[in-house]
């Protein structure tokens, strides 16, 4: 099987990273990736926005895959592109996407399907969004309905905070607050058949114990000790099936990855938002623990097929990732500063623990040097959370980045206390 992956960040490396260890992929291509990815895979200087440039590559490349891995190309319809050449791609078609693409467009979706979430407003207009702010009261959770790159959402205990999010938006979704816990879910569909992944949980706040601004994703873990073991199972029965299911019912049927982004609250499981692809960081973490071949899944899916795959099969273990970010991320992050280390972690830590680039380039010289805000995902398997974390953070230690930062909390809440039942 010859595949293309389109994207450049660590999401995209994870997807790469699997398919390269996929005895079934004879080829393994990427537009445009980064220098992790140039590893495993061929790169093509390819504007991943550029939907007939995508499938002109793809017919090129006589791919027999396409995987689209941002949501930007999703929303802009890059499958759609793809899929109108007879080349079979895994991601949902512009329309479908808008259930990420729209937070508006998902809570209709939702609401049509009966789905639970959060009570909502969608603001248009400063009058709209004060009256969305008092009837909820803080903390408020303000998100801009359009795509912004895992940092539209703002939550707040401040009602002008609040206010100058909604209002720099052109249109905002502000939401009650959802207590407990959150879980990203993943699940595979081909427009009717839905295979759920493993759950995973990510850091979405830039410092350790939850401080600091809203990121794209700080790092992640999985599995999740705590988490109720019906939990997949309720949620493909109330969110993930009737997704499906009412999209489909619309006339626009959502074939690819389905991300459902949950809070475990007092009142039960709440969809916090959907996105129409893998999440970043969870995917390292998930995809780290799936022994099933990955591209035949997600070739069955984009032929629809998925029914007749056999279960999954996962590992036992456990897998942590740590995000190692640039100087002054999430705001305007510095680049251009060289990376060491990445040898080292190769040569010491490896294969347990490795490295997945998101925001990298290669010099002249061929020296590696960031080119993001979130530059590398530092990630690695274990026995159990313990010792998967453990493996992370000594592999992140070998790294060099002048001004980088990252979070020395991932899974160490979970990670203890599932150290102290042990123990118990």
């Amino acid at each position: 099987m010859k595949v293309l992956v389109i994207g450049g960040g660590a999401r995209e490396h994870a997807l790469c990273r699997s398919l390269s260890l996929d005895p079934d992929v004879t080829a393994l291509h990427c537009a445009p990736g980064n220098a992790g990815i140039a590893e495993v895979a061929e790169l093509h200087g390819v504007n991943a926005l550029d939907g007939t440039a995508v499938a002109e590559l793809a017919a090129g490349l006589a791919a027999d895959l396409v995987i689209v891995g941002p949501e930007a190309p999703l929303v802009a319809g890059v499958a759609d592109a793809v899929r109108d050449r007879g080349i079979p791609v895994f991601g949902p078609s512009a329309e479908a996407a808008q259930l990420e693409g729209s937070k508006a467009f998902a809570k209709d979706v939702m609401a049509a399907a009966a789905v639970p979430t959060a009570r909502s407003y969608v603001c248009t207009t400063p009058a709209e969004v004060d009256v969305a702010l008092d009837a909820f009261g803080p903390p408020y959770v303000v998100k801009d309905d359009g795509l912004a790159a895992g940092k539209g959402v703002v939550v707040t205990e401040d009602a002008d905070e609040a206010r100058a999010h909604a209002l720099a938006c052109d249109r905002v979704v502000i939401e009650e607050f959802l207590d407990g816990p959150e879980v990203s879910l993943f699940a595979i569909t081909d427009g009717e058949s839905v295979v759920p992944l493993q759950p995973a949980q990510d850091f979405k706040r830039a410092y350790d114990g939850d401080q600091g601004p809203n990121t794209g994703g700080m790092g992640a873990y999985s599995p999740l000790p705590w988490a109720d073991p019906k939990l997949v199972d309720e949620v493909m029965d109330t969110v993930l099936q009737p997704t499906v299911d009412e999209l489909r019912r619309r006339g626009t049927p959502f074939s690819g990855l389905l991300y459902a982004g949950l809070a475990i609250t007092s009142r039960g499981v709440r969809v916090i938002e959907f996105n129409a692809r893998f999440g970043d960081p969870e995917t390292q973490v998930v995809l780290a623990r799936l022994k099933t071949p990955l591209a035949g899944l997600l070739l069955a899916a984009a032929t629809g097929t998925l029914a007749a795959l056999p279960p999954l099969r996962w590992s036992d273990g456990a897998a942590v990732t740590v995000v190692i970010a640039s100087h002054n991320y999430p705001d305007t992050p510095r680049t251009g500063d060289p990376i060491g280390g990445l040898a080292d972690v190769a040569e010491e830590d490896g294969p347990k623990a490795y490295v997945l680039h998101a925001g990298t380039k290669r010099d002249e010289a061929g020296a590696v040097l960031s080119a993001g805000g979130r530059v590398l995902s530092v990630t690695a398997t274990g026995a159990d959370l313990t010792t998967a974390r453990q493996r992370a953070y000594r592999a992140v230690g070998r790294i060099s980045l002048d001004g980088s930062q990252h979070r020395t909390d991932i899974a160490a809440k979970v990670a203890d206390a599932a150290a102290g039942e042990q123990g118990a």
